[in-house]
């Protein structure tokens, strides 16, 4: 099993990703309320979010078990 620590930045894309995924739940209620402007808000959420999980990768694969 691969037990190595992941960087703050894995951390933080995930929450990221986490409010990314709250907001299509309510993506109703928000875009009544923003307009497009929700769709907008949303796509930049998710692409930061994932260009902050893919930052933490390093430059080699893990060792096999």
């Amino acid at each position: 099993m691969n037990t190595g620590k992941h960087k703050r930045n894995f951390w933080l894309g995930n929450a990221v990703l986490t409010v990314a995924m709250l907001m299509l739940i309510f993506m109703g209620q928000l875009s009544d309320a923003l307009g497009i402007w929700a769709a907008v808000l949303w796509g930049v959420l998710a692409a930061v979010g994932v260009g902050l999980v893919m930052s933490d990768k390093s430059g080699e694969p893990p060792a096999p078990d």
